[in-house]
């Protein structure tokens, strides 16, 4: 049950930060509407208090394992909203950083 409700928060938590980070991008780079930044901002700070519900309760752990997390999810969006093709480095790389995910995450630990 804790590997299901963690992978659903680290989820909901990269569409926060990852959407909110592009929203900026858009406001700034792309020519989109000011308020749109403002709603990329609400979203980031929505996804810290995504992050702060997850149920290991050490801070430097959930952030290393989500930056495994940021990784996936940002090329994820790239492919689903901005028509980016990884290659096959991306698509490694991505798979090491599942792995540290798991193994930060999920491993079994003492005590």
């Amino acid at each position: 049950m804790k590997i299901l409700v963690s992978s659903a928060l680290f989820a909901l938590a990269a569409v926060a930060e990852i959407g909110g980070a592009w929203l900026v991008w858009q406001a700034v780079r792309e020519g989109r509407p000011w308020w749109w930044a403002g709603l990329g901002v609400m979203a980031l700070g929505a996804y810290g208090f995504v992050a702060a519900y997850q149920p290991d309760p050490h801070f430097g752990r959930v952030l290393a394992a989500y930056g495994g997390v940021f990784i996936i999810g940002s090329l994820a969006w790239g492919v689903v909203v901005d028509g980016f093709r990884p290659d096959r480095w991306d698509l490694a790389g991505a798979a090491i950083c599942l792995l540290g995910v798991a193994l930060i995450m999920f491993a079994p630990r003492e005590g």
